[in-house]
Parts: C-alpha cells; structure tokens; sequence
C-alpha cells in the first residue's frame, strides 16, 4: 500500500502576503525601540530642566534673604556707625514701589 502525499502549494499571493506581514512586523518593532528610546531621552532631559530649575530658584531665595538681610535698617545703622556718621532717623526718605 502507498500513501499519496499532498505536496503544499504556496502561492505568489501568499508570499506576498507573508513577506509583507514579516516586514510589518519587524518595522513595528524598530519603530517602537527608536520611539522608546527618543522618549526615554526626552524625560532625561526634562528632568534635568527640573533639577536645574529647582537649583536656581533655591540660590534666588538664598540672594533675596541676603538682599533683604543686608538692606535692613539695623544694619545700616550698623554700616553708618562702622563708617563714624552720625545715623539721622529724620532725613531717611522711604519710597514705595
């Protein structure tokens, strides 16, 4: 007894198919790994905006207490003292912003 055996035909159309179907399938996949990747650089970098940011408002608030420490009337008095003038309360003129 002999068994007949089918071979299976595969058509052009199913070649295409396929091949169209793998190169699909490798493009999704080299597309998601650059996009990842851009992404993951972008959130680096906005992270270190971040950071940065963070740092110079903390060096502003530390200038603005300087300023304001330096700027008070106790220590212009102090300042016109170490100088040997004579501190006058009546000639201060305050201007408002």
């Amino acid at each position: 007894m002999s068994k007949k055996t089918k071979k299976v035909r595969i058509t052009k159309g199913e070649k295409l198919l396929y091949v169209t179907a793998t190169l699909c399938l490798v493009f999704t996949l080299v597309l998601k790994i650059f996009c990842g990747a851009g992404v993951s650089h972008l959130s680096m970098s906005i992270e270190k905006m971040n950071y940065d940011i963070n740092s110079q408002t903390k060096k502003n608030e530390s200038l603005t207490m300087k300023v304001n420490e330096l700027t008070s009337f106790d220590k212009v008095r102090e300042v016109v003292e170490d100088m040997g003038l004579a501190y006058n309360n009546e000639n201060i003129i305050v201007v408002n912003r």
